[in-house]
């Protein structure tokens, strides 16, 4: 049986052409998967950080801060672009509903990948033994804690040391459910809808 696209050019018709679709700009993107490999590779240290030998333990977790603030700096500078750069148009065959979802998305997970970072480095100020460990950005330069945070008494330093802790765990829990329906709705508009979303994207 004949093809459609043979019946096509038989009759002298030229084939429509894939709909355009919009990518996001080249910086946009080197950001989004810079942050998300770095937020990846500290999620898997902070999970895996009881299998390394104990003189291990300290470095590991030093470089989990190093990588943390990083993506804070890089969190912020996507903000920044964001705000100067229009994000490309959604596709129009999102109904009201999908977009309002997108757009509450993003910005739940940009709060988090805000608050977890700054929640652990709040943490880490807290810490009792702060001021005689000198934090250094992956052993090389030198990073302050928060100067609020360290001049409290011990006894509220210690207690909001526990709470800071408790809310980065917490945020970290969110962000992996929030992460799945991110990468959940990608690959929806991508292989259910018909959509060239990851094409968007990707580098």
């Amino acid at each position: 049986m004949p093809s459609i696209s043979r019946d096509i050019r038989d009759a002298g018709v030229a084939p429509v052409a894939p709909a355009p679709f919009a990518r996001y700009t080249r910086p946009a993107i080197i950001l989004h998967w810079l942050i998300a490999v770095l937020m990846a590779a500290n999620i898997a240290l902070i999970l895996l950080v009881e299998r390394f030998p104990e003189d291990w333990v300290r470095p590991v977790v030093d470089t989990h801060k190093s990588i943390g603030i990083t993506v804070l700096g890089l969190v912020l500078l996507r903000i920044l672009w964001r705000l100067t750069h229009r994000p490309p148009a959604m596709p129009t065959s999102y109904g009201r509903l999908e977009r309002f979802g997108a757009h509450a998305a993003h910005a739940v997970l940009y709060l988090l990948m805000i608050l977890l970072p700054l929640s652990g480095w709040m943490h880490d100020s807290a810490w009792k033994d702060a001021a005689t460990h000198p934090m250094q950005l992956f052993g090389l330069v030198p990073w302050p804690r928060i100067g609020w945070i360290m001049s409290i008494d011990a006894g509220t330093k210690e207690m909001l040391h526990g709470a800071f802790g408790s809310l980065h765990e917490w945020a970290g829990y969110v962000l992996y459910a929030m992460f799945a329906l991110h990468v959940a709705g990608a690959l929806k508009h991508q292989w259910f809808d018909g959509e060239r979303e990851l094409q968007r994207m990707l580098p």
